[in-house]
């Protein structure tokens, strides 16, 4: 089974019809782990797919994240990026090359005695200040 194939069931699975443009943006936040912005996936994939539109990747990244494909991370306050990595984690932004890594974290071992009582649907986990490669530059 092609790569595209594996991806193109993953998709119908989630209750997405898979179409070209569907399957190539899909394999290109799940191989390109930058948490990309949806130009970032425009201006990568209309090369190769001429007939792509900017509002193609919006519909598609916002029914993605209607079907829990993806999830939106707003880290700064002037982009919307996307994550395909729906596990409980964080994340961290550097303040000087604006590259985002993952942090692997047990958020629901977290112990906030001002929730109890409450139902927590959504959780975020920022940080920002300086990467290890900006700190030694």
């Amino acid at each position: 089974m092609t790569n595209s194939e594996i991806l193109s069931n993953h998709l119908k699975n989630q209750g997405v019809k898979p179409s070209i443009q569907r399957i190539k943006i899909y394999e290109f936040i799940r191989n390109h782990a930058i948490h990309p912005t949806a130009d970032d996936i425009y201006n990568h994939l209309v090369k190769e797919i001429p007939t792509l539109s900017v509002a193609t990747v919006y519909n598609t990244m916002h029914l993605f994240e209607q079907k829990g494909i993806v999830r939106t991370i707003s880290i700064d306050n002037h982009q919307t990026r996307f994550d395909w990595n729906m596990t409980p984690h964080g994340h961290f932004q550097c303040k000087v090359c604006g590259t985002i890594y993952d942090l692997e974290a047990n958020l629901n071992q977290m112990n906030i005695s001002e929730l109890d009582g409450f139902q927590v649907d959504e959780s975020h986990y920022y940080f920002k200040g300086l990467c290890k490669s900006c700190i030694n530059k």
